[in-house]
């Protein structure tokens, strides 16, 4: 127990921790506090408490998936939630930043594991996406968005939230009849779908997992817009040298985490060759809310290898040496929250299917990924940014009263 008491001592001073060693030994750490969880954990082996010590993030998450460490009063959520609310980034103390070395050291893990060359690229999407259309199905909602939804008003359902979300996207990207749209990472298809339903345009999806790509070209199929949504199994790049200039609007939606730090000016300036001269671009990820930083452990080996959430002035960055005018900035503080805990919730309330599709490691290890991004959206330092990009400083009215009245003929 003495391994691990210098490190929750420090960590827990609110909320209740109880601790249960292999050998019964107990300890307990904090003062029980109103809105913090009151949790029991025990170790099955000495072995789980010292990968905590050598890498608590990473040593937590495999000490939690290979039973070396069990809920007895709570869930992960509540134990991930708890160390969180403790240390949260908006706290408002004085900020004490890593070494130079430890700086240096999280910039070059987080730079060679993010260079996603593109077969790389293709290698790291089907790690995430061509796990099984069965198990997103299971925790995602009706349309299949698996990105944060947009919580407009108190008590919207899943469904609801991810409908206002891209009723919400829309009315930034400006449409009207005729144009013709990207949308790079489709997904399933559900924006360029909703896209062609709420104008008449034409769009294009691209992705690179083939699951992806065989649901979609379905599902635009079933809801009658086969003519107008087509999708592709092909990288950014290698449409931008094949379809320069030919896109009045391009849609990205949680795909620019995926790009990796050392792409970024790629990125965009395969996305303003892809544009017209008057084009207009939605990006929707998500983001820092400080500096740049690095990718977690836990999250390069298991969930995104090669993924990387920039900071807002790395992206912005970025963006400018391709020319791109930032039209509109949305900082969304807490959505991915709330949609995190409905996934969550579904999770949980699909174990039994989920086990035995895919495993009781694995079903541990989702739950870990959930509630940890959760508690970076609610007492982290993470978000999500909307940003709305224009090639020309004339391709959009003057104010913003379009967004508010297209949103509302979309959402009506």
């Amino acid at each position: 127990m003495s391994i691990l008491r210098p490190f929750l001592s420090r960590i827990v001073r609110q909320g209740r921790l109880i601790v249960v060693a292999p050998d019964g030994a107990r300890e307990e750490y904090g003062q029980p506090a109103p809105g913090f969880p009151e949790v029991t954990i025990r170790f099955t082996s000495r072995k789980g408490m010292r990968r905590i010590i050598l890498d608590p993030r990473l040593g937590a998450a495999e000490a939690f998936m290979d039973g070396e460490m069990e809920l007895v009063q709570g869930d992960i959520m509540d134990l991930i939630g708890l160390i969180r609310m403790n240390t949260p980034w908006d706290r408002g103390a004085t900020l004490k930043d890593k070494s130079w070395f430890g700086q240096q050291a999280d910039r070059v893990k987080t730079r060679i594991g993010s260079i996603n060359r593109q077969r790389q690229s293709r290698a790291n999407v089907k790690h995430h996406y061509d796990i099984g259309n069965d198990l997103y199905r299971l925790f995602l909602d009706d349309d299949m968005q698996y990105s944060c939804a947009y919580w407009s008003r108190p008590g919207m359902t899943l469904d609801e939230a991810q409908a206002a979300k891209k009723a919400h996207i829309a009315a930034k990207l400006a449409l009207a009849p005729g144009q013709r749209i990207l949308d790079i990472g489709c997904g399933w298809g559900g924006m360029a779908i909703t896209l062609a339903k709420l104008e008449k345009v034409e769009v294009l999806g691209i992705t690179l997992s083939e699951e992806q790509l065989a649901l979609a070209r379905e599902r635009a199929g079933a809801a009658g817009v086969a003519d107008r949504v087509t999708f592709e199994l092909i990288d950014y790049r290698d449409l931008a040298a094949r379809e320069a200039g030919r896109f009045d609007r391009i849609v990205s939606v949680g795909m620019f985490e995926h790009v990796g730090a050392a792409n970024f000016e790629t990125f965009f300036r395969a996305a303003a060759n892809l544009m017209t001269a008057d084009g207009v671009m939605l990006l929707h990820t998500i983001g820092r809310f400080g500096k740049p930083g690095s990718t977690d452990a836990f999250t390069r080996k298991y969930i995104f290898p090669g993924g990387y959430i920039p900071a807002l002035s790395e992206t912005l960055a970025a963006s400018e040496k391709s020319r791109l005018i930032a039209t509109d900035i949305e900082t969304l503080r807490l959505h991915y929250a709330l949609t995190l805990r409905e996934w969550y919730a579904r999770t949980l309330a699909h174990e039994a299917e989920i086990v035995a599709m895919l495993g009781e490691r694995f079903f541990r290890m989702w739950t870990f990924y959930l509630a940890g991004a959760t508690s970076a959206f609610e007492s982290g330092g993470m978000g999500n940014y909307q940003i709305q990009f224009a090639r020309s400083r004339h391709a959009l009215p003057l104010t913003r009263d379009y967004l508010a009245e297209a949103e509302g003929r979309y959402v009506g």
